[in-house]
Protein backbone atom coordinates (compact mmCIF):
# COMPACT_ATOMS: atom_id res chain seq x y z
CA UNK A 1 0.00 0.00 0.00
CA UNK A 2 1.49 3.65 -0.74
CA UNK A 3 1.46 6.14 2.25
CA UNK A 4 -2.11 7.64 0.68
CA UNK A 5 -3.50 4.05 1.12
CA UNK A 6 -2.45 3.91 4.02
CA UNK A 7 -3.77 6.99 4.96
CA UNK A 8 -6.88 6.15 3.74
CA UNK A 9 -7.61 3.41 5.44
CA UNK A 10 -7.28 5.22 9.21
CA UNK A 11 -9.46 8.03 7.78
CA UNK A 12 -12.01 5.53 6.39
CA UNK A 13 -11.60 3.51 10.21
CA UNK A 14 -12.52 7.13 11.77
CA UNK A 15 -15.44 7.36 9.86
CA UNK A 16 -16.67 3.76 10.41
CA UNK A 17 -16.58 4.45 13.94
CA UNK A 18 -18.14 7.97 13.80
CA UNK A 19 -21.36 6.02 11.80
CA UNK A 20 -20.90 3.57 14.15
CA UNK A 21 -21.23 5.16 17.33
CA UNK A 22 -24.22 7.80 15.93
CA UNK A 23 -26.43 4.86 15.04
CA UNK A 24 -25.73 3.19 18.20
CA UNK A 25 -26.80 3.42 22.07
CA UNK A 26 -23.34 5.03 23.66
CA UNK A 27 -23.70 4.03 27.32
CA UNK A 28 -20.18 3.86 28.71
CA UNK A 29 -20.43 5.68 31.81
CA UNK A 30 -16.51 7.70 31.13
CA UNK A 31 -17.22 8.40 27.97
CA UNK A 32 -19.39 11.85 26.24
CA UNK A 33 -19.17 13.45 23.43
CA UNK A 34 -16.99 17.21 22.56
CA UNK A 35 -19.08 20.26 21.48
CA UNK A 36 -18.05 22.10 18.42
CA UNK A 37 -16.28 24.50 20.15
CA UNK A 38 -13.87 22.59 22.04
CA UNK A 39 -13.56 20.54 19.00
CA UNK A 40 -12.13 23.60 17.42
CA UNK A 41 -9.57 24.13 19.84
CA UNK A 42 -8.24 20.60 18.64
CA UNK A 43 -7.43 21.00 15.79
CA UNK A 44 -5.06 24.75 16.46
CA UNK A 45 -2.13 25.65 16.48
CA UNK A 46 -1.61 24.60 20.31
CA UNK A 47 -1.31 21.08 19.17
CA UNK A 48 2.31 20.81 18.53
CA UNK A 49 3.63 23.56 20.99
CA UNK A 50 5.20 23.00 24.20
CA UNK A 51 4.82 25.15 27.73
CA UNK A 52 6.63 23.62 30.66
CA UNK A 53 6.27 25.59 33.74
CA UNK A 54 3.42 27.85 34.77
CA UNK A 55 2.13 30.84 32.91
CA UNK A 56 5.01 33.55 33.06
CA UNK A 57 7.56 31.11 33.85
CA UNK A 58 8.13 29.18 31.12
CA UNK A 59 11.16 26.75 29.97
CA UNK A 60 10.75 28.02 26.18
CA UNK A 61 9.55 30.99 24.68
CA UNK A 62 6.76 31.69 22.38
CA UNK A 63 3.99 30.52 25.08
CA UNK A 64 2.29 34.62 25.88
CA UNK A 65 -0.71 33.51 23.89
CA UNK A 66 -1.07 30.36 25.75
CA UNK A 67 -0.48 31.71 28.64
CA UNK A 68 -3.78 33.97 28.60
CA UNK A 69 -5.18 30.32 27.59
CA UNK A 70 -3.70 28.91 30.36
CA UNK A 71 -4.66 31.97 32.92
CA UNK A 72 -8.11 31.28 31.95
CA UNK A 73 -8.64 28.13 31.93
CA UNK A 74 -8.11 28.31 35.91
CA UNK A 75 -9.73 31.18 36.36
CA UNK A 76 -12.87 29.47 34.95
CA UNK A 77 -11.91 26.09 36.59
CA UNK A 78 -12.10 28.07 39.80
CA UNK A 79 -15.44 29.66 39.25
CA UNK A 80 -17.26 26.65 38.17
CA UNK A 81 -16.31 24.99 41.29
CA UNK A 82 -15.82 27.82 43.47
CA UNK A 83 -12.45 27.31 44.84
CA UNK A 84 -8.88 28.97 45.82
CA UNK A 85 -6.45 27.00 43.52
CA UNK A 86 -6.77 24.88 39.89
CA UNK A 87 -4.33 23.08 38.22
CA UNK A 88 -5.13 22.18 34.87
CA UNK A 89 -2.12 20.77 33.12
CA UNK A 90 -2.66 16.74 33.83
CA UNK A 91 -3.47 14.86 30.43
CA UNK A 92 -5.47 12.62 32.29
CA UNK A 93 -7.46 11.77 35.28
CA UNK A 94 -5.39 8.95 36.05
CA UNK A 95 -2.43 11.24 35.55
CA UNK A 96 -3.79 14.00 38.54
CA UNK A 97 -4.27 11.14 40.76
CA UNK A 98 -0.51 9.89 40.53
CA UNK A 99 0.32 14.00 40.77
CA UNK A 100 -1.24 13.87 43.69
CA UNK A 101 0.00 10.31 45.13
CA UNK A 102 3.75 11.45 44.56
CA UNK A 103 3.11 14.94 46.16
CA UNK A 104 2.00 13.80 49.24
CA UNK A 105 2.96 10.38 50.16
CA UNK A 106 6.18 8.59 50.38
CA UNK A 107 6.44 4.52 49.09
CA UNK A 108 5.94 2.42 51.85
CA UNK A 109 3.45 4.64 53.79
CA UNK A 110 -0.22 3.12 54.24
CA UNK A 111 -3.25 4.88 52.56
CA UNK A 112 -7.06 4.16 53.13
CA UNK A 113 -8.86 2.83 49.76
CA UNK A 114 -12.11 1.06 48.62
CA UNK A 115 -11.20 -2.00 47.05
CA UNK A 116 -11.58 -2.90 43.44
CA UNK A 117 -14.50 -5.51 43.54
CA UNK A 118 -16.42 -2.63 45.34
CA UNK A 119 -16.41 0.23 42.57
CA UNK A 120 -12.36 1.25 43.49
CA UNK A 121 -10.43 3.11 39.96
CA UNK A 122 -7.68 0.93 39.58
CA UNK A 123 -5.33 4.08 39.49
CA UNK A 124 -6.22 3.81 43.38
CA UNK A 125 -5.44 0.22 43.59
CA UNK A 126 -2.32 -1.95 43.62
CA UNK A 127 -2.39 -2.90 40.06
CA UNK A 128 -2.12 1.26 39.26
CA UNK A 129 -1.05 4.14 40.16
CA UNK A 130 -0.74 3.72 44.06
CA UNK A 131 0.68 -0.01 43.40
CA UNK A 132 3.91 1.98 41.24
CA UNK A 133 4.24 4.54 44.16
CA UNK A 134 4.74 1.22 46.69
CA UNK A 135 1.93 2.77 48.98
CA UNK A 136 0.85 0.10 51.43
CA UNK A 137 -2.92 0.02 50.79
CA UNK A 138 -5.00 -0.77 53.10
CA UNK A 139 -8.88 -1.42 52.11
CA UNK A 140 -12.51 0.44 53.64
CA UNK A 141 -15.18 -2.00 54.53
CA UNK A 142 -17.97 -1.78 52.33
CA UNK A 143 -21.99 -2.13 52.75
CA UNK A 144 -22.81 -3.81 49.47
CA UNK A 145 -26.65 -3.10 50.10
CA UNK A 146 -26.14 0.70 50.20
CA UNK A 147 -23.15 0.34 47.64
CA UNK A 148 -21.16 2.41 49.85
CA UNK A 149 -18.24 2.62 52.50
CA UNK A 150 -19.31 1.33 55.83
CA UNK A 151 -18.32 4.82 57.29
CA UNK A 152 -18.54 3.54 61.25
CA UNK A 153 -15.83 0.88 59.63
CA UNK A 154 -14.14 2.97 57.70
CA UNK A 155 -13.57 5.86 60.73
CA UNK A 156 -12.12 3.05 63.12
CA UNK A 157 -9.88 1.71 60.41
CA UNK A 158 -8.56 5.36 59.74
CA UNK A 159 -7.62 5.44 63.63
CA UNK A 160 -6.35 2.47 63.78
CA UNK A 161 -3.63 2.30 60.97
CA UNK A 162 -3.40 6.83 60.88
CA UNK A 163 -2.67 7.12 57.09
CA UNK A 164 -1.02 9.52 55.49
CA UNK A 165 -4.22 9.44 52.83
CA UNK A 166 -7.33 8.81 53.07
CA UNK A 167 -8.43 8.15 49.74
CA UNK A 168 -11.93 7.91 47.78
CA UNK A 169 -11.38 6.97 44.23
CA UNK A 170 -14.28 5.55 42.79
CA UNK A 171 -15.18 3.94 38.76
CA UNK A 172 -18.86 2.74 40.28
CA UNK A 173 -20.14 5.84 41.95
CA UNK A 174 -23.96 5.56 42.51
CA UNK A 175 -24.05 7.60 45.47
CA UNK A 176 -22.14 10.37 47.39
CA UNK A 177 -19.59 9.00 49.22
CA UNK A 178 -19.39 9.99 53.47
CA UNK A 179 -16.66 12.87 53.02
CA UNK A 180 -17.63 14.56 55.63
CA UNK A 181 -16.78 11.93 58.23
CA UNK A 182 -13.89 10.18 56.76
CA UNK A 183 -12.24 13.73 56.29
CA UNK A 184 -12.59 14.39 59.86
CA UNK A 185 -10.91 11.06 61.21
CA UNK A 186 -8.09 11.94 58.82
CA UNK A 187 -7.35 15.01 59.59
CA UNK A 188 -7.67 13.84 63.49
CA UNK A 189 -4.92 11.40 62.53
CA UNK A 190 -2.96 13.74 60.53
CA UNK A 191 -3.75 12.60 57.05
CA UNK A 192 -5.12 14.50 54.06
CA UNK A 193 -8.40 13.43 52.60
CA UNK A 194 -8.38 13.22 48.49
CA UNK A 195 -11.29 12.63 46.27
CA UNK A 196 -11.10 11.24 43.09
CA UNK A 197 -14.22 12.66 41.22
CA UNK A 198 -13.35 11.85 37.51
CA UNK A 199 -16.97 10.70 37.10
CA UNK A 200 -19.15 12.86 38.71
CA UNK A 201 -17.06 16.01 37.93
CA UNK A 202 -19.67 17.07 35.95
CA UNK A 203 -22.17 16.49 38.85
CA UNK A 204 -20.63 18.09 41.24
CA UNK A 205 -19.91 21.46 39.08
CA UNK A 206 -23.86 21.31 38.48
CA UNK A 207 -24.43 21.36 42.00
CA UNK A 208 -26.52 17.97 42.04
CA UNK A 209 -23.95 15.65 43.62
CA UNK A 210 -22.09 16.11 46.53
CA UNK A 211 -19.65 19.28 47.79
CA UNK A 212 -16.45 17.48 48.42
CA UNK A 213 -14.08 20.52 48.79
CA UNK A 214 -16.84 22.15 51.41
CA UNK A 215 -17.41 19.08 52.82
CA UNK A 216 -13.79 18.23 53.83
CA UNK A 217 -11.51 16.71 51.14
CA UNK A 218 -8.22 18.55 50.63
CA UNK A 219 -7.38 17.96 47.04
CA UNK A 220 -9.98 16.96 44.65
CA UNK A 221 -8.62 15.46 40.98
CA UNK A 222 -11.11 14.91 37.85
CA UNK A 223 -11.42 13.88 34.29
CA UNK A 224 -12.93 16.18 32.35
CA UNK A 225 -14.54 14.15 29.61
CA UNK A 226 -17.05 12.04 31.54
CA UNK A 227 -19.98 14.37 33.36
CA UNK A 228 -18.34 17.26 32.61
CA UNK A 229 -17.93 17.10 28.73
CA UNK A 230 -14.44 18.36 27.62
CA UNK A 231 -11.89 16.61 26.11
CA UNK A 232 -9.84 14.28 27.42
CA UNK A 233 -7.84 15.13 30.33
CA UNK A 234 -7.37 15.69 34.27
CA UNK A 235 -7.58 18.61 36.53
CA UNK A 236 -7.06 19.57 40.47
CA UNK A 237 -9.00 21.39 42.45
CA UNK A 238 -8.18 22.07 46.35
CA UNK A 239 -10.15 25.10 48.34
CA UNK A 240 -6.68 25.96 50.40
CA UNK A 241 -6.08 28.89 49.99
CA UNK A 242 -2.39 29.29 50.22
CA UNK A 243 -2.62 32.23 53.35
CA UNK A 244 -0.88 30.38 55.44
CA UNK A 245 2.94 28.64 55.52
CA UNK A 246 1.54 25.23 55.83
CA UNK A 247 -0.89 25.94 53.22
CA UNK A 248 1.58 27.55 51.15
CA UNK A 249 3.48 24.38 51.26
CA UNK A 250 1.13 22.05 50.72
CA UNK A 251 -0.34 24.05 47.46
CA UNK A 252 3.67 23.87 46.22
CA UNK A 253 3.88 19.80 46.80
CA UNK A 254 0.70 19.87 44.50
CA UNK A 255 1.99 21.94 41.78
CA UNK A 256 5.40 20.04 42.02
CA UNK A 257 3.30 16.50 41.89
CA UNK A 258 2.00 17.58 38.80
CA UNK A 259 5.05 19.10 36.85
CA UNK A 260 8.09 18.26 36.54
CA UNK A 261 6.37 15.23 38.25
CA UNK A 262 3.76 13.58 36.06
CA UNK A 263 4.11 16.02 32.87
CA UNK A 264 6.30 17.57 30.61
CA UNK A 265 4.53 19.74 27.66
CA UNK A 266 1.11 19.14 28.69
CA UNK A 267 -1.46 18.76 25.47
CA UNK A 268 -2.15 22.84 25.30
CA UNK A 269 -4.93 21.83 23.02
CA UNK A 270 -6.60 20.26 25.35
CA UNK A 271 -5.88 23.06 27.68
CA UNK A 272 -7.28 25.19 25.66
CA UNK A 273 -10.58 22.77 25.13
CA UNK A 274 -10.64 22.71 28.76
CA UNK A 275 -10.99 26.11 29.15
CA UNK A 276 -13.83 26.40 26.50
CA UNK A 277 -16.00 23.31 28.19
CA UNK A 278 -15.62 25.16 31.83
CA UNK A 279 -17.39 28.37 30.21
CA UNK A 280 -20.13 26.14 28.84
CA UNK A 281 -20.44 24.35 31.82
CA UNK A 282 -20.63 27.16 33.62
CA UNK A 283 -23.70 28.01 31.45
CA UNK A 284 -25.47 24.81 31.04
CA UNK A 285 -23.94 22.13 33.77
CA UNK A 286 -26.72 22.42 36.13
CA UNK A 287 -29.43 21.85 33.26
CA UNK A 288 -27.10 18.70 32.13
CA UNK A 289 -26.27 17.35 35.24
CA UNK A 290 -30.43 17.48 36.37
CA UNK A 291 -30.89 15.39 33.36
CA UNK A 292 -28.46 13.21 33.36
CA UNK A 293 -29.29 11.81 36.93
CA UNK A 294 -32.97 11.44 36.12
CA UNK A 295 -32.09 10.02 33.18
CA UNK A 296 -30.35 7.43 35.24
CA UNK A 297 -32.84 6.93 37.70
CA UNK A 298 -35.46 6.51 35.55
CA UNK A 299 -33.58 4.10 33.26
CA UNK A 300 -32.41 1.92 36.60
CA UNK A 301 -36.40 2.18 37.25
CA UNK A 302 -37.26 0.89 34.00
CA UNK A 303 -34.91 -2.16 34.02
CA UNK A 304 -35.77 -3.30 37.29
CA UNK A 305 -39.13 -3.47 36.49
CA UNK A 306 -38.42 -5.43 33.49
CA UNK A 307 -36.54 -8.16 35.61
CA UNK A 308 -33.27 -7.12 35.71
CA UNK A 309 -30.88 -7.41 39.48
CA UNK A 310 -30.28 -3.45 39.63
CA UNK A 311 -27.68 -2.52 42.57
CA UNK A 312 -28.54 0.21 45.05
CA UNK A 313 -32.71 -0.82 44.92
CA UNK A 314 -32.34 0.65 48.74
CA UNK A 315 -31.88 4.03 47.93
CA UNK A 316 -33.58 4.33 44.31
CA UNK A 317 -30.81 2.51 42.52
CA UNK A 318 -28.40 5.87 42.09
CA UNK A 319 -27.80 9.46 42.57
CA UNK A 320 -25.30 9.65 39.74
CA UNK A 321 -25.37 9.39 36.35
CA UNK A 322 -24.32 5.15 37.01
CA UNK A 323 -26.25 2.54 36.59
CA UNK A 324 -24.54 -1.42 38.11
CA UNK A 325 -26.59 -4.34 36.99
CA UNK A 326 -25.79 -7.74 38.15
CA UNK A 327 -25.91 -10.02 35.17
CA UNK A 328 -24.48 -13.72 36.65
CA UNK A 329 -21.65 -14.94 37.47
CA UNK A 330 -18.74 -13.95 35.25
CA UNK A 331 -21.43 -13.42 32.85
CA UNK A 332 -20.55 -9.67 32.28
CA UNK A 333 -18.25 -10.48 29.56
CA UNK A 334 -20.72 -11.88 27.63
CA UNK A 335 -23.59 -9.97 28.07
CA UNK A 336 -21.68 -6.70 27.37
CA UNK A 337 -20.93 -7.99 23.52
CA UNK A 338 -23.86 -9.23 23.10
CA UNK A 339 -25.48 -5.69 23.43
CA UNK A 340 -22.61 -4.28 21.60
CA UNK A 341 -23.45 -6.54 18.67
CA UNK A 342 -27.18 -4.99 19.02
CA UNK A 343 -25.80 -1.59 18.91
CA UNK A 344 -25.70 -0.99 23.12
CA UNK A 345 -21.94 0.46 24.08
CA UNK A 346 -21.27 -0.80 27.42
CA UNK A 347 -18.67 -2.64 29.60
CA UNK A 348 -18.67 -5.30 31.94
CA UNK A 349 -17.76 -4.39 35.56
CA UNK A 350 -16.91 -5.95 39.30
CA UNK A 351 -19.75 -6.33 41.42
CA UNK A 352 -19.01 -7.00 45.30
CA UNK A 353 -17.87 -10.37 45.46
CA UNK A 354 -15.91 -10.67 42.41
CA UNK A 355 -12.40 -11.63 42.50
CA UNK A 356 -11.51 -11.52 38.45
CA UNK A 357 -11.71 -8.60 36.88
CA UNK A 358 -11.30 -9.89 33.40
CA UNK A 359 -14.25 -12.65 33.73
CA UNK A 360 -16.61 -10.46 35.93
CA UNK A 361 -20.60 -10.49 36.76
CA UNK A 362 -21.97 -7.39 36.12
CA UNK A 363 -22.35 -4.42 33.96
CA UNK A 364 -21.76 -1.00 34.39
CA UNK A 365 -24.38 2.02 32.11
CA UNK A 366 -24.22 5.40 32.23
CA UNK A 367 -26.08 8.10 31.23
CA UNK A 368 -24.17 11.13 30.03
CA UNK A 369 -23.95 10.15 26.36
CA UNK A 370 -27.31 9.67 25.34
CA UNK A 371 -28.34 12.51 27.68
CA UNK A 372 -25.95 14.91 25.67
CA UNK A 373 -27.82 14.34 22.26
CA UNK A 374 -30.98 15.28 23.14
CA UNK A 375 -32.43 11.48 25.13
CA UNK A 376 -35.04 12.42 28.28
CA UNK A 377 -36.76 10.08 30.98
CA UNK A 378 -39.71 8.76 28.27
CA UNK A 379 -36.08 7.32 25.85
CA UNK A 380 -35.22 5.78 28.90
CA UNK A 381 -38.03 3.52 28.95
CA UNK A 382 -37.81 2.42 25.48
CA UNK A 383 -33.86 2.02 25.69
CA UNK A 384 -34.39 0.31 28.76
CA UNK A 385 -36.77 -2.44 25.82
CA UNK A 386 -33.96 -2.89 24.01
CA UNK A 387 -32.03 -4.34 26.71
CA UNK A 388 -35.03 -6.79 27.49
CA UNK A 389 -35.01 -7.95 24.35
CA UNK A 390 -31.43 -8.55 23.93
CA UNK A 391 -30.30 -10.08 27.33
CA UNK A 392 -33.54 -11.40 28.60
CA UNK A 393 -35.73 -12.67 25.73
CA UNK A 394 -33.11 -13.11 23.47
CA UNK A 395 -34.29 -11.96 20.08
CA UNK A 396 -32.03 -11.47 17.08
CA UNK A 397 -29.53 -8.62 17.52
CA UNK A 398 -29.35 -7.86 14.27
CA UNK A 399 -32.98 -6.85 14.50
CA UNK A 400 -32.88 -4.90 17.68
CA UNK A 401 -29.39 -2.89 15.81
CA UNK A 402 -31.73 -2.10 13.01
CA UNK A 403 -34.18 -0.77 15.35
CA UNK A 404 -31.69 1.22 17.81
CA UNK A 405 -30.22 2.58 14.18
CA UNK A 406 -34.26 3.98 13.46
CA UNK A 407 -34.39 5.01 17.08
CA UNK A 408 -31.67 6.96 17.06
CA UNK A 409 -32.40 9.07 13.94
CA UNK A 410 -34.09 11.50 15.80
CA UNK A 411 -30.99 12.55 18.17
CA UNK A 412 -28.33 13.31 16.27
CA UNK A 413 -27.31 16.51 17.31
CA UNK A 414 -26.09 18.07 20.79
CA UNK A 415 -27.43 19.88 23.25
CA UNK A 416 -25.72 21.98 26.77
CA UNK A 417 -23.24 23.32 24.39
CA UNK A 418 -22.82 26.38 22.33
CA UNK A 419 -24.21 26.03 18.81
CA UNK A 420 -21.75 27.09 16.16
CA UNK A 421 -17.36 26.30 16.11
CA UNK A 422 -15.87 29.90 16.05
CA UNK A 423 -15.93 29.88 12.36
CA UNK A 424 -19.47 30.03 12.43
CA UNK A 425 -19.53 26.17 11.05
CA UNK A 426 -22.16 23.79 12.54
CA UNK A 427 -20.50 21.24 14.25
CA UNK A 428 -23.80 19.75 15.96
CA UNK A 429 -24.35 16.88 13.70
CA UNK A 430 -22.72 13.19 14.87
CA UNK A 431 -21.99 12.70 11.01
Amino acid sequence: MSWYDEAEYIRTQAKKNNEFFANSLPMIASENVLSPLCREMLITDFHGRYAEGTPGHRYYEGCNFFDLVEEKAMELAKKLFKCHYADVRPTAGTTANIGILKALIKPGETATVLDLANGAHISFGKWGGAGVRGINLVSYPFNDEEMNIDVDGAVKLIKKVKPKLALNGRSVFLFPSPIKEIAEAAHDVGAYMVYDAAHVLGLIAGKQFQDPLREGADVMNGSTHKTLPGPQGGMVLSDHKGDTDEDKSFLRKIGFGIFPGVTSSYHLHHVAAKAIAYAEHLEFGEAYAKQTIKNAQRFAQALHERGFKVFGEKLGFTKSHQILLEIGPKKGKDASKKLEDAGIVTNMNTIPGDTDPLNPSGLRLGTPELTRIGMNENEMDEVAKFYERALLKGEDVKKIKADIKEFRKDFQELRYCFKEGFRGYDYHKLI
